[in-house]
């Protein structure tokens, strides 16, 4: 959620930062419940002021031993009148809360200008693609080739956009998580967890899925039970911090979470529908950092270098690129997607988004850390990424480890988490 105090001095500036995410501010709703904020917050001061001298007048009459009824009276009809006062002061400030939850962040200076993906600046290619001397396969084809990928049992089961893994395909999908997992975790310093699959409200409001994208969540609601499938394990994992000050030893935090994710993907109809691009359910390993004000725009660097590296351990060719205003997430200032290249579509297709979501998750969460300089607390920064999504890494390996035969090759990094397993081939 955006500084109601930064909007309130810069509002004209914050409202054509928010136009390169094609957001238009509504300023008269905004100026409107600010105007009833501050009236009423003088009208309670004022009631207060009152009650108080009020209170101090019954004190000093008591002592001259005058008839103090009257005052008595006063002060208690300046109560009752204070108490609606603060009820209908509440009830504002939750209004502007509501308004400015559906407020997206502002984009960092950095981010450059556009309307969507392909606006978005390249700043880096590695690998050579490969190149074939046959007809290449998408990993549709070379999962029916194995009869390791099946989308027509998980659509007799569940419906579309799900499949079963049968096989060595299932053995690589879970040696791709163990693999990520161990070298975040030995490599780039982060602390395993696990988390619930299920979250409440709070939480989703905290990272900012909620209220916004209410249409794109599982939701479970049942006799006993209002939670939600999460769509990202940004979710609970980001709110471990959540209501709490951290010491500034603490700090930074990392985690690396291996869940499964979940999406209604309510916006994209007739986009993906053939394999495992885009699905209901699929698996990541996440990375979340909590981090000092000072030491974010560093660390999205150095937590989007740590999804790199297990791309190029991979050794899979990848491109990354600065998403624009236009194409940027919603809580996000500044987003690194990383883009695979995937040989059966001819094109790089997303499998990392790694962002800076500076104060604006924090706020949401009352995620604080105690600033020794000044012995205040004050907001964290939090940051995510993908490290990476397995289904599309496994689908990047099957395609660009294909051979003319229709066989496999696994990667060497995997070698040791494969039962021995080195090629796949019917």
């Amino acid at each position: 959620m955006l500084d109601r105090k930064q909007l309130r001095t810069d509002l004209d500036s914050i409202v054509e930062k928010l136009r390169t995410k094609n957001f238009e501010f509504d300023t008269s709703l905004f100026n409107q419940l600010e105007d009833q904020r501050k009236s009423l917050q003088i009208q309670t001061q004022n009631l207060q002021n009152k009650k108080n001298l009020q209170s101090k007048a019954i004190g000093k009459a008591k002592g001259k031993g005058d008839d103090i009824q009257s005052l008595l009276d006063s002060v208690s009809d300046l109560a009752s009148q204070l108490k609606v006062a603060e009820i209908d002061l509440n009830a504002l400030q939750n209004s502007l809360d509501d308004l400015l939850l559906g407020v997206p962040n502002i984009p960092h200076e950095s981010v450059p200008d556009g309307d969507t993906e392909d606006d978005n600046l390249i700043v880096l290619i590695w690998g050579d693609k490969p190149e074939f001397d046959f007809q290449v396969q998408d990993h549709i084809d070379l999962g029916r080739h194995h009869n390791g990928l099946d989308f027509e049992i998980a659509a007799r089961i569940s419906g579309s956009r799900f499949v079963t893994m049968t096989g060595p395909l299932a053995t690589m999908h879970r040696a791709l998580i163990q693999f990520m997992i161990n070298y975040h975790s030995q490599h780039h310093g982060y602390t395993e967890t696990y988390v619930p699959y299920l979250v409440n409200e709070a939480a989703l409001i905290g990272t900012g899925q909620l209220p916004r994208f209410k249409e794109d969540l599982f939701h479970i609601d049942s006799k006993n039970h209002n939670l939600y499938l999460i769509p990202t394990a940004e979710v609970p994992v980001t709110n471990l911090v959540a209501d709490s000050i951290l010491d500034a030893g603490q700090l930074p935090i990392k985690y690396v979470a291996h869940t499964p994710c979940f999406r209604a993907e309510a916006g994209s109809y007739g986009r993906d529908t053939r394999g495992m691009i885009r699905q209901h359910q699929f698996e990541k390993v996440e990375l979340v950092q909590i981090v000092k004000p000072d030491e974010s725009m560093q660390a999205l660097e150095d937590l989007t270098g740590h999804a790199e590296k297990i791309l190029q351990l991979l050794r899979l060719p990848y491109r990354k690129v600065i998403l624009c205003g236009g194409d940027l997430g919603f809580a996000s200032t500044k987003t690194y997607d990383l883009e695979v290249w995937l040989p059966g579509q001819d094109a790089y297709r997303e499998i990392s988004s790694c962002s800076n979501m500076l104060d604006f998750q924090a706020r949401r969460m009352k995620a604080r850390w105690r600033n020794p300089d000044t012995g205040k607390p004050e907001l964290v920064h939090t940051l995510n990424g993908s490290g990476l999504a397995i289904g599309r890494t496994l689908i990047a390996i099957m395609e660009n480890y294909q051979r003319k035969d229709g066989s496999i090759d696994i990667p060497d990094i995997l070698h040791p988490f494969m039962n021995g397993i080195t090629k796949i081939q019917s």
